[in-house]
Formats: structure tokens, C-alpha cells, sequence
């Protein structure tokens, strides 16, 4: 066998491989998002279309992937984030836009949203995805004196635990504007953060981009 011929053969195999993970890695989202995680391995193969076998060459057990599961769910959104808010230079106004985005994605795109939810506690301090990402902020603002807090961390602590009860409640009160109540609380939280009423107002009332077009031309390039 040629090296060409050997190469190509390794990229099938790859590719393939990648395609059996991220199937997975769906199947256990959806089942996250409809909190059906105590069912059998055999179940999440089924649902993903793969062979029992091929789960054992991706993950040791369920908890590792699940824990993969919500792992790639808070990545996606946070990489989503940073194309929403990478033409803004204000700190304040960039914690802003993302805080206001993640509230609307969830009536948006419900399953994210529940993934995420799921897992609440770790989207605030995992490594990946929303946390990380709203700690680098709020540690920005409070370098460029735009934020006044003493300790970021604490701040994203409260801010993280604003963000979990907002989806929670867009969920459970589908009456509500789930725009409006997410641009009120956004407010709330400049304030906490140091930044004058009038100013936190204005912030939150500025035009959004369209969070359905976004997520469509997103969700098909960050999808595991």
C-alpha cells in the first residue's frame, strides 16, 4: 500500500471516528436536555446509531460522556459569544451583549439551553463555555476601571447564579418576554458591577443582532 493510499485510509478512519464521537456526544445531549441520564449505554447507542462497541472506544463510562456532553454544549455557546460580541471594546457593554444574547437563546434553542441548565453549577465554573469567558470580562472591566468590584470572582459568582435563574424562569414562565426580563435583569447586573444606572440603562436598551440568524449560521460550524 502506497503512503497516499495509507494516508487516506487514516483520514477515513478519522473522520469517521469523529463522526461516531459527536453523535454520541448528541445522543447524550438530548437526553441531558430531557433529564433522562440514568438510562443504559445500550440506549444511547441506540439513539446515536452507532454500534454498543463504539462507545467503549470513545468514553469509559456514561459520567465521562456526559460530562463531554455539557463540556461541548459550554463551548459551543461560549464560542458563539465571542463572534457576537467581537466588535465591541467597552467591557461593560461586551458582559452586557452576552448576558442579553444567552437569555434569548433560551426560547431560541430550547436543548442548548436545557443542556446547559442541567449542569447549572458547572456552567458558572467550568473551564469552558459561558464562566470563563464572563470572568475574563469582568475582569477587563475592572482593570479599565469600568467595573468597580474589588474581586471578579465573587461578581461572576452572582452574575453566573443571575444567568442560571433567568433561564430557568424564561422556561418555566413562557408567558413572560423573555426579552424584556432578560434586558432587566442584564440592567441589574451592571449595577452590581459598578456601572452608573443611566449608563447600565442605556446599555441595555441598545439593538441586538438577530439571535435566530446568528445561531443559524453558527450552530452548523461549532456543532461537535
Amino acid at each position: 500500500m502506497s503512503e497516499a493510499v495509507a494516508a487516506a485510509a487514516r483520514k477515513r478512519g478519522e473522520r469517521r471516528r469523529a463522526q461516531t464521537r459527536a453523535a454520541l456526544i448528541r445522543a447524550a445531549q438530548q437526553l441531558l436536555a430531557e433529564d433522562r441520564t440514568g438510562v443504559p449505554i445500550l440506549e444511547i447507542t441506540e439513539l446515536a446509531q452507532v454500534g454498543m462497541g463504539s462507545f467503549y472506544n470513545h468514553f469509559e463510562t456514561k459520567d465521562d460522556l456526559f460530562r463531554a456532553a455539557v463540556e461541548s454544549a459550554l463551548e459551543l455557546h461560549g464560542s458563539v459569544l465571542d463572534a457576537w460580541t467581537e466588535d465591541l471594546a467597552d467591557p461593560a457593554e461586551v458582559f452586557a451583549r452576552s448576558f442579553r444574547l444567552t437569555g434569548r437563546i433560551h426560547r431560541v434553542e430550547p436543548q442548548l439551553s436545557r443542556v446547559i441548565l442541567a449542569r447549572g453549577t458547572a456552567m458558572i465554573t467550568s473551564e469552558h463555555g459561558l464562566g470563563p469567558r464572563a470572568l475574563r470580562d469582568i475582569t477587563h472591566g475592572c482593570a479599565t476601571g469600568r467595573f468597580t468590584v474589588p474581586d471578579p470572582y465573587p461578581a461572576l459568582l452572582v452574575a453566573g447564579g443571575a444567568a442560571l435563574a433567568l433561564g430557568q424562569a424564561i422556561h418555566d414562565q413562557p408567558e413572560r418576554d423573555d426579552a424584556e426580563l432578560t434586558d432587566r435583569v442584564t440592567e441589574d447586573v451592571l449595577r452590581m458591577l459598578g456601572v452608573p444606572p443611566d449608563d447600565a440603562t442605556t446599555i441595555c436598551r441598545a439593538p441586538l443582532p438577530s439571535v435566530v440568524e446568528l445561531l443559524a449560521q453558527a450552530l452548523p460550524e461549532l456543532a461537535p
